[in-house]
C-alpha cells in the first residue's frame, strides 16, 4: 500500500525496499495458531470459515503471546464462521516492520500496534476507523484514556485490552526514618514538600541517592512516558497541542525550561544519580524512591514485601500529570473482511479475555466493568491509585500526532544530555528545532 502523503522522505526509501524487506521478515514470523487454534467444525465446510489474520509483536514464548493463543483458541472454538490465525514477531523493530509491509501491500487484516505510533500509521493510511463497529456499551465500559489513545482527528481506529500507569514507589522504611509521609490522589506531595523529601532521603544512612529515575531507559519510549509528565507538571509540554505545528516555544518555553533546570538539579545535589550500568537500586535499598510504571510491581513486591509503598507523582504546580498509554488492536485499511477482523477484536475487549490478559501482565483493565473483579486494581487492589488516576483523567496521552517518532528520539536525547549536565535552554531548543523540521518536511502532516 502506497503512503497518503508521499513527501515523506523516509516512506520514499523504505518504498524502494519494501519488497526486500517484506520478503527477509516473512520468516521472522512465528505461526502461534497452527497447532493451538481448533480446526472447522465437521459440519462446517473450512471455505465457508473465513481466516482472519493478525501480528502481534509480543515475543514467540513470552507469557502474553500464549494468553493471546488462548485467547484466539477461545474464539476459534465458540463460533464456525471465522478462524483467526495468530501471528508473533521476534522483530525488534516491528514499528519499521509493520511500515514496510503497508507499504508492500503485505499487512494483514489485524494488527497491535503501540498506542502513540498510531497517528503515524493513519495519516499514511494503513487503518481502519472501527466507529461503526463499537456498540455504544462497550464504549460506555471503557476507560477514557483508552478512548483518548485510540481516537485520531475525532475518529476511533484502536481498542487495547488494557493501559497502563506512573507512580512513585516508596520504601515505608525509609520514608518512616525520615519522617516523609505517604502521599495519596487526595493529598499528593507539592513541589516543596516532594524537594525536602529527596533532601531528607538521602540524607539517611544505607540510602545511597533518595529516587531512581530509570535514565538506564532515558534513550528508550521511557522519557516520553515517563518524564514528560515532569514537564507538563510545570505547565510546558512537548509540543503545541492546538494543531500539532510546532514545538518551538514550547518545548523550550519558559515553563519546560523550568521543569527540567529542576530535574537536572536533583541529579547535581545528589538526589538522583545516573547510573546506566545496573537497574536493581530499589529493589536492593539503596534508594528509597523509583519514578516508574505499574510493570515494576511484582518484582518490586518479592524485593521489599510490606515495605512497598504506592503513591501517586507530585503535584509540580499545574495538577497531577502522570503517564498513560499501551499497546491497542487495530483493522488494516486493506483488510478484505473487516466484520471478521471486528468479530475477533469484540472478543479480545470482552470482560473474560481483558481479566485473563491483565492478571497474566499486570496491565491495568481497560473496562471499568473489570476492574471492579480485578485482583490487583479492584477496590482493595494494591494497585488501584492507577485505575483511579486514569479514571479521573489524570493521565496524559504523548503526543497525538505522526511527528511522534521524531518527538520521542529528540526528547529523550535532549533528557539524557541534560541529565549529564547539558545547557537545559540550548538542549531542549535543539529538540525543538529538529521536531519543528520534522513536521515542516511533512507539510504540517496535514489529512
Amino acid at each position: 500500500m502506497v503512503p497518503a502523503r508521499a513527501n515523506d522522505n523516509r516512506f520514499r526509501a523504505m518504498r524502494r525496499s519494501a519488497a526486500r524487506f517484506v520478503a527477509a521478515t516473512a520468516g521472522m514470523f512465528l505461526v502461534g495458531m497452527a497447532s493451538a487454534a481448533a480446526p472447522a467444525a465437521k459440519d462446517s465446510p473450512a471455505s465457508t470459515t473465513r481466516t482472519i489474520t493478525a501480528w502481534s509483536p509480543a515475543s514467540p514464548n513470552s507469557t502474553e503471546s500464549h494468553v493471546i493463543k488462548a485467547a484466539a483458541q477461545a474464539f476459534n472454538l465458540k463460533q464456525r464462521d471465522f478462524r483467526v490465525d495468530i501471528q508473533f514477531s521476534d522483530v525488534w523493530r516491528y514499528d519499521e516492520l509493520v511500515r514496510n509491509a503497508a507499504i508492500g501491500g503485505g499487512l494483514p487484516c489485524l494488527i497491535e500496534t503501540d498506542g502513540p505510533l498510531q497517528p503515524g500509521y493513519i495519516w499514511s493510511g494503513f487503518l481502519l476507523a472501527l466507529d461503526t463497529f463499537v456498540p455504544k456499551p462497550l464504549l460506555n465500559d471503557l476507560l477514557p484514556s483508552i478512548i483518548t489513545q485510540g481516537t485520531y482527528n475525532g475518529r476511533l481506529y484502536s481498542l487495547g485490552q488494557f493501559d497502563s500507569g506512573l507512580g512513585l514507589w516508596g520504601n515505608r522504611r525509609y520514608l518512616r526514618a525520615a519522617g516523609v509521609r505517604v502521599a495519596t490522589l487526595e493529598a499528593p506531595c507539592s513541589l516543596a514538600e516532594f524537594e525536602q523529601a529527596l533532601q531528607k532521603l538521602t540524607a539517611l544512612d544505607g540510602v545511597e541517592y533518595a529516587i531512581n529515575f530509570s535514565v538506564y531507559y532515558a534513550l528508550s519510549e521511557f522519557s516520553a512516558y515517563a518524564l514528560s509528565p515532569i514537564v507538563q507538571g510545570f505547565g510546558g509540554d512537548l509540543i503545541d497541542r492546538t494543531h500539532y505545528q510546532s514545538a518551538k516555544g514550547v518545548l523550550d518555553g519558559p515553563q519546560a525550561v523550568e521543569a527540567m533546570k529542576r530535574f537536572q538539579q536533583w541529579f547535581r545535589n545528589g538526589w538522583s544519580k545516573p547510573i546506566v550500568d545496573r537497574s536493581d537500586d530499589f529493589e536492593q535499598g539503596r534508594t528509597a524512591l523509583s519514578w516508574t510504571g505499574n510493570w515494576m510491581y511484582q518484582g518490586y513486591r518479592k524485593a521489599l514485601g510490606d515495605d512497598l509503598v504506592l503513591m501517586p507523582l507530585p503535584d509540580l504546580g499545574h495538577g497531577i500529570k502522570t503517564g498513560m498509554g499501551s499497546w491497542g488492536w487495530n483493522i488494516t485499511s486493506t483488510c478484505q473482511d473487516p466484520a471478521a477482523a471486528w468479530a475477533f477484536i469484540a472478543h479480545l475487549m470482552s470482560s473474560e479475555e481483558i481479566l485473563r490478559i491483565t492478571n497474566s501482565n499486570g496491565a491495568v483493565p481497560a473496562r471499568r466493568s473489570v476492574l471492579a473483579r480485578s485482583p490487583l486494581y479492584g477496590p482493595r487492589g494494591p494497585l488501584r491509585m492507577f485505575a483511579l488516576q486514569l479514571a479521573a483523567g489524570l493521565g496524559v496521552p504523548r503526543p497525538k500526532t505522526p511527528a511522534y517518532i521524531t518527538i520521542r528520539t529528540a526528547y529523550a536525547n535532549a533528557v539524557s544530555a541534560i541529565v549529564a549536565g547539558g545547557d537545559v535552554q540550548a538542549e531542549l531548543s535543539k529538540a525543538a528545532r529538529i521536531i519543528d523540521a520534522d513536521i515542516a518536511r511533512n507539510r504540517g502532516y496535514r489529512p
